[in-house]
């Protein structure tokens, strides 16, 4: 690393660019049921919009992925800075369904493009402690989250309109953007460590890294799919549903703060069965309870799915550092595309569910627009109540599955450490 790398700067304006990417997602998080009442759009639609974001995430931290090291990680965050301005403005002048879906699907470009240079920028910058410091740097997601949904929370009891919450984030895009256009970059660990393009590719074809982005589909999932949807699964089942997001998320703030003697006592592969257990267990709660009850689920989903992203990155940087910032990245597009699919098959599962629960040929139109208190909008509020629950059930066979999966990772890797040491 040369002496004019200034590390500390260099990560405060990746966890600034990270905080906005995750801003998006508190803010839509917490807007998407005003947005659906304002420009008539239902849960399908609602879910294909949400779903847009992480559709641009996947397109953008992959192809930023394969040419981070030919342009170079300053260029690619300038990138996401301009993606980043045209999104959020574009948000904020939305009209309906087809403004939403342009305006969010260029923020998820940014977002990936904001990973697809900083996560190895990070593993550049401290390549002796990735794990942990990945895990610090991510903290800033659901830091973001937290601060999303908090900024929602206090504007909307003051009535101030959603365009004013959306236009929040042009606070750190503007402050993140000057930062980066004043500092010099290091190059690619995988550059520095002088691994051919070639022997990089030669490294994703191996059976341990497809392992780890089919379980990348699941981790992704189970953590983004229930964070963002939590407001329109729940808001009939509790007064406060935008809240439960604020309490996971304030977990996984604190608990990645602390990342560094968790990794350390327990391993990557050790954090990351731990990490299944708890939000299996805190997502049976989300499903199997009312009031108090809900908010012990926060917690201990939080609590599991606080290590999953960083850890994933983190252990394929450690023990598959062949593949680079390609393999890094490949990872986090592999979740955001599994999010994406799911979001959209859940938000027409969820149309189904309620209308399933609603008398037969109930006319949903009707229902959706009858006014507050009366008897088709209290049907209507009853038919939401059981089918968000039914959701997250659903979603629940997934870290069971992990749970399996991640056992045997753990199994796996102490014995190839034994096979090493051995030799």
């Amino acid at each position: 690393m040369t002496a004019n790398i200034q590390r500390n700067k260099l990560f405060i304006a990746s966890c600034l660019s990270l905080l906005v990417t995750s801003l998006s997602f508190g803010i839509r998080a917490g807007i998407l049921g005003t947005l659906g009442t304002k420009f008539n759009l239902d849960a399908s639609q609602l879910g294909t919009i949400a779903a847009t974001a992480f559709w641009g995430f996947p397109l953008a931290v992959i192809i930023g992925g394969m040419i981070v090291d030919i342009i170079g990680m300053k260029k690619l965050l300038q990138l996401a800075f301009l993606f980043h301005l045209i999104g959020i403005i574009l948000t904020i002048f939305a009209n309906g369904y087809w403004t939403l879906f342009l305006s969010t699907l260029l923020i998820g470009i940014a977002n990936g493009t904001v990973e697809a240079a900083c996560n190895p920028l990070v593993a550049s910058l401290y390549t002796d402690n990735k794990t942990t410091k990945l895990n610090h740097f991510h903290l800033w997601f659901p830091g973001g989250i937290v601060i999303g949904t908090l900024i929602v929370f206090v504007l909307n009891k003051f009535g101030v309109s959603w365009q004013v919450e959306v236009g929040t984030m042009l606070i750190p895009t503007v402050i993140y953007g000057i930062m980066f256009s004043k500092l010099d970059f290091p190059v690619t660990e995988r550059v520095s460590a002088g691994v051919s393009t070639g022997e990089m590719y030669q490294a994703l074809l191996t059976p341990l890294f497809f392992f780890m982005i089919i379980c990348m589909f699941g981790t992704a999932i189970t953590e983004l799919f229930t964070g963002q949807w939590i407001d329109v699964l729940l808001r009939n089942v509790s007064d406060n549903a935008i809240l439960l997001l604020t309490v996971e998320t304030g977990i996984m703030v604190v608990g990645r703060a602390f990342a560094g003697p968790v990794v350390h006592r327990l391993s990557p592969p050790g954090v990351l069965v731990f990490s299944a257990i708890f939000a299996t267990l805190g997502l049976y709660l989300l499903g199997h309870s009312t009031g108090n009850g809900l908010f012990a689920g926060a917690l201990l989903f939080g609590i599991g799915v606080c290590y999953f992203w960083p850890t994933m990155l983190g252990f394929v940087s450690e023990n598959l550092p062949r593949t680079g910032a390609v393999g890094m990245n490949l990872m986090g597009g592999a979740g955001m595309f599994a999010v994406s699919l799911y979001m959209i098959f859940m938000g027409g599962y969820y149309d189904k569910l309620v209308a399933s629960k609603l008398p037969a040929g109930a006319d949903i139109g009707a229902y959706n627009s009858a006014p507050a208190g009366s008897e088709l909008a209290n049907a209507l509020n009853d038919a939401k109540k059981a089918a968000g629950p039914e959701i997250i059930n659903v979603t629940l066979t997934i870290p069971i599955i992990l749970i399996v999966a991640f056992i045997g990772l753990y199994f796996y890797m102490r014995g190839r450490k034994k096979n090493q040491l051995a030799k």
